[in-house]
């Protein structure tokens, strides 16, 4: 019990310095706003419970086992012999499994090899040594037979082989029963499509902004997006592609390997929409000028982009 109760001001502690973290108080105000919370606290509870139940049966088995050795030792001083206390079952577990010689014993195996006060014995190996040894030569022989003479069950590669072709046919399925969004990158053109843009726009936040910010304006790694200079081709198919494949080399990663041809295209509409924006300490220019006329918000007229 007095070990329970030593570990809470650490559990606080720990809870305080979660607290000061911005990252684990953004998550505990999730936590907060899960419906799931009275389950968890439940649990919590329940959980805490069987600890200091757990706790309290430790303490009360240690006092009644001393309250026994004391009532032993006062039988024994009344009837005039000697007290010998009780071996614990652990205890007894203990020299099943070791099958170690008694200290007053130890005589009788001593080899009379004597090394600076010290004495070698003649002990044995310990049955669970044995026990453990004779078990793994019986599990090596059925391993052997199982999976090299019969060929009962696959080896670790076959069965690796096995999943993997499961996992693509499964992904077969599920490519089969939806339906495949086909983009002709050679006539893509871009318009200011405002549903098109607000979903290129969700997933930009999700995958884009460590490397080119939120507002698009770039950082370390991502070119700024919002002004007339590009490192691989202005226009709505340059950017498509660029999205699409992507440059490794330069940081760049393949989205078209996790996104879909249409998620790309959104990107790509969302990523054009930017131009001209001018977000504030925006990176400097990089690459090639290219001058793109660009529909923007409140434009009643149709304009051309030279892609």
């Amino acid at each position: 019990m007095k070990k329970v109760v030593a570990l809470i001001p650490f559990l606080i502690a720990a809870l305080s310095a979660s607290a000061a973290d911005p990252v684990q108080k953004k998550i505990s105000v999730d936590l907060l706003s899960d419906p799931m919370l009275p389950l968890y606290l439940v649990i919590t509870f329940i959980f805490i419970v069987i600890i200091l139940l757990f706790a309290v049966m430790i303490t009360a088995l240690r006092v009644l086992r001393m309250f026994a050795e004391k009532n032993a030792k006062e039988k024994a001083v009344i009837e005039g012999i000697a007290y010998v206390p009780p071996v614990s079952f652990f205890t007894k577990v203990s020299r099943r499994l070791n099958d170690s010689v008694p200290i007053e014993k130890e005589k009788d195996i001593d080899i009379g090899h004597d090394f600076d006060g010290i004495r070698e014995l003649d002990n044995h190996l310990p049955p669970w040594w044995t026990w453990l040894f004779t078990g793994s030569v019986g599990w090596s022989i059925v391993y052997l037979i199982v999976f090299h003479v019969s060929a009962s069950m696959p080896l670790s590669i076959e069965e690796y082989d096995n999943e993997i072709t499961a996992a693509n046919e499964k992904k077969r399925l599920l490519l089969a029963s939806q339906p495949h969004s086909i983009i002709n990158v050679d006539s893509l053109e871009y318009k200011m499509d405002a549903p098109i843009i607000a979903k290129g726009k969700v997933t930009f936040d999700s995958y884009c902004v460590a490397c080119h910010r939120k507002d698009g304006a770039g950082n370390t790694i991502g070119p700024n997006l919002t002004d007339l200079y590009w490192l691989h081709g202005g226009g709505i198919k340059n950017v498509f592609n660029t999205i699409d494949h992507g440059y490794v080399e330069k940081g760049m990663p393949a989205w078209g390997k996790s996104l879909s041809p249409s998620e790309v295209r959104d990107v790509a509409f969302f990523v054009m929409s930017l131009q001209g924006s001018n977000p504030v300490d925006g990176k400097a220019p990089q690459g090639n000028l290219e001058n793109i006329q660009i529909q923007q918000p409140g434009d009643s007229t149709k304009t051309s982009a030279s892609l």
